[in-house]
């Protein structure tokens, strides 16, 4: 399988299952679109009338391209076969009961009240509450009792607001830290905050413990204030910005990412990163609203065309400031061609319900933070373990073979089928498609290998 688009005034060639990708020109796209459906002959009589004003074009260079695709056939970088599909299964049940991650939801409870907030503005369709330090601590023993050979293992401090208990966040980390060298382990932190308590103290503890920070803004002042307000109705921005500044300035401009989301307010999203850009941040990220389809943030079909050119400004955007000696990094055009992720990880995808794991204040376990409240997938309790082994088993099987609409779809080895919480969300089954994410997907996919093949060739002029 092939996935063959121009973009960026480049023709792009993509090798699904070998993950090559190749930049061509018009004659050798041409030929390659229609080399699996038609013969030889065939393609020589389409290529030679459709570029007949053209000398370059003659029988014998099409005969040329012909046979450099069909050695990249046989080299297995273009039209490789699909072996994946056997495997998927087996490769996931391999390390079912291996547990990588945990979200803990540190607070359900928060100092903003979002209107597009998933969680509820931080309950989770439930009270507010504050996970103490002994349900903590029970997770991380339990993350450390259930990580098998895993040396490194990730823990989010996650919300609501994890500030409002920052208290327990300082201790828990203390305690992996007091016995992660005996257990063979190494803790890695993620803090994600709306910043609005972030203090010198804040600064000092993530800049010395957590490995990210996630820091949430969603751009402009009046996107931001827009629904990012305090229980008064008072915007947020001119209260986290700087303190995001100051954060972002101590860790050295690293290992942090400002997270907004865009919606139907905002589908030219793009003005939003270039305030975030304009405010001094680099690290970047813009996601998607996650709501109900009647929600009044809810993106709407007639949003989708502008979004979709937004990915690719941005795309143009990077490339550009790239050149100019500003690089900027946007977290979905985080792609490696030459190494990637490994197999496993393009079948199976982010791992929720097997590898990573959400704890709630109680120490209920859910698959992700986005099932949290949904009683039929809480999975256990650490004090527990996991004792609803039926849904771990259902999230064991869900892969990118495990719904039928992927098996076609060219980017498939990319997104791994999707996430599991936006297919139940809108079609009620992990197993299920979210079609308008999938085309939001598609397009940066598209995005993200067009900027890297074309950094490739600038690095290569450049060395020539």
């Amino acid at each position: 399988m092939i996935h063959a688009y121009k973009l960026g005034g480049m023709n792009i060639v993509l090798d699904i299952c070998s993950g090559s990708v190749h930049v061509v020109d018009e004659v050798a796209y041409d030929i390659i679109n229609l080399y699996e459906d038609h013969t030889q002959k065939e393609i020589e009589d389409i290529i030679m009338k459709k570029y007949a004003d053209r000398e370059d074009v003659t029988p014998g260079e099409i005969a040329e391209c012909f046979s450099q695709i069909e050695e990249l056939k046989e080299s297995g970088l273009l039209f490789t076969p699909d072996t994946y599909e056997p495997m998927a299964d087996t490769l996931k049940q391999k390390t079912s009961g291996v547990v990588k991650a945990l979200c803990l939801h540190i607070a359900h409870s928060c100092n903003l009240n979002c209107s597009y907030c998933f969680a509820s503005q931080g309950k989770y369709h439930g009270e507010r509450a504050l996970m103490s330090f002994e349900v903590g601590k029970q997770a991380l023993d339990f993350l450390i009792a259930n990580s098998g050979t895993r040396r490194n293992l990730e823990v989010d401090f996650f919300g609501g607001e994890p500030l409002m208990n920052f208290d327990v966040v300082k201790q828990l980390v203390a305690h992996a830290r007091s016995v992660e060298k005996q257990a063979g382990k190494n803790f890695r932190f993620t803090l994600t905050t709306n910043g609005m308590l972030i203090d010198d103290d804040v600064i000092d503890f993530a800049n010395r413990e957590c490995y990210n920070v996630v820091l949430s803004l969603d751009g402009r002042k009046e996107i931001h204030d827009r629904f990012r307000v305090d229980y008064a109705g008072k915007g947020s921005f001119d209260t986290i910005v700087p303190k995001f500044q100051r954060l972002v300035k101590a860790r050295g401009g690293k290992n942090y990412y400002m997270r907004g989301t865009f919606t139907h307010a905002n589908p030219d999203f793009l003005e939003d990163i270039k305030e975030m850009l304009n405010l001094g941040f680099t690290e970047l990220s813009m996601e998607p609203v996650v709501c109900a389809p009647n929600d009044p943030s809810a993106l709407t079909e007639e949003d989708l065309p502008i979004v979709l050119e937004q990915y690719e400004k941005l795309a143009e955007l990077m490339l550009s400031r790239k050149r100019e000696g500003k690089p900027f990094t946007f977290y979905h055009y985080m792609i490696d061609l030459k190494g990637g992720p490994c197999i496993y990880k393009r079948i199976s995808g982010c791992g929720s319900g097997t590898e990573y794991m959400a704890v709630t204040p109680w120490g209920d376990l859910y698959p992700c933070h986005q099932f949290v409240g949904e009683e039929q997938y809480k999975l256990g309790n650490v004090f527990t373990g996991v004792t609803n082994f039926a849904a771990r088993d259902e999230f064991a099987s869900c892969n990118v073979y495990a719904r039928e609409e992927c098996r076609d779809c060219w980017a498939k080895l990319y997104c791994s089928g999707g996430c599991a919480a936006n297919a139940y969300h809108a079609t009620g089954s992990i197993k299920g498609v979210y079609s308008y994410g999938c085309e939001l997907f598609k397009k940066r996919m598209e995005c993200a290998i067009m900027l890297q093949a074309a950094m490739a060739e600038d690095e290569e002029a450049q060395n020539e």
